[in-house]
């Protein structure tokens, strides 16, 4: 039986994720990030969901994402409602979920071909 191994149409695939770690191609990151099928942009200066701001947004949009996904470590935390509502306000859907679920989402998305944001949130 031949196994081929199976690389992505896109740069980065998050390979995992959990509450302190997530893997994107073969490289560990231990800080927040946010990463789209052609750009990574690393240490995301966001440690806590509760505390996100509209601000901290900023770059993340300035990706173009149609679809939002934030990670929220280990666990399903909401962020404040008024990042809910920027989002919306934009036209961009936003779903929150912990790391490991953002991770899986992401990828199929990501091979979809969406214009998928994902920024996953690692406490300090």
């Amino acid at each position: 039986m031949h196994l081929s191994h199976d690389r992505p149409d896109y740069a980065y695939a998050l390979r995992a994720a959990d509450g302190q770690r997530a893997k994107v191609n073969d490289r560990v990151l231990t800080a927040s990030f946010a990463i789209a099928p052609n750009q990574l942009l690393e240490n995301w200066a966001v440690t806590d969901a509760r505390a996100l701001t509209i601000q901290d947004l900023e770059p993340l949009l300035a990706m173009a994402p149609s679809v939002l996904i934030v990670g929220t470590g280990s666990q399903q935390i909401f962020p404040p409602a008024a990042i809910m509502a920027h989002c919306l306000a934009q036209g961009i859907g936003i779903e929150v979920m912990n790391n490991a679920a953002a991770a899986r989402t992401y990828n199929v998305l990501a091979s979809e071909a969406r214009r998928v944001v994902t920024a996953l949130i690692i406490p300090a």
